[in-house]
């Protein structure tokens, strides 16, 4: 999904064509994440701290990465359902039965369904 792409994390082992576009994909991240790297990183009081923070990854930025999605992942969101209706629905019937026998909790049930997000840190193949 695109939370595992922006993150790097996205396992998709499909065929070679969508490889070589997912290689691709990942080249422009990582050229897009030098530059914000490089502008983070300019100075400022925390400038040299986030350098260390952001360089053990060396070009890949994996931690940069997950930092900006966790800045950015609800407006991303915003942006993907182009302010849909509250009676839209995102969630498969799979997911549905999943929200109804795994959340008791009616606060989680009502934050899955208006932020499936919640769900970026549970294995793709469990979704």
């Amino acid at each position: 999904d695109i939370g595992d792409i922006i993150r790097g994390k996205d396992p998709y082992y499909g065929n070679k064509q969508e490889k070589e576009k997912r290689e691709q994909l990942d080249d422009k991240l990582k050229k897009i994440y030098t530059q914000i790297y490089n502008d983070v990183t300019k100075g400022g009081k925390n400038g040299q701290t986030l350098k260390d923070r952001y360089q053990k990854d060396g070009g890949d930025f994996f931690q940069l990465r997950e930092d900006w999605w966790y800045a950015n992942r609800e407006t991303v969101w915003k942006a993907m359902t182009c302010e849909a209706p509250e009676s839209a629905s995102y969630l498969t019937k799979n997911m549905l039965w999943w929200r109804k026998s795994n959340c008791d909790s009616r606060l989680l049930q009502m934050h899955l369904w208006r932020c499936p997000h919640i769900l970026d840190y549970v294995p793709q193949y469990l979704r």
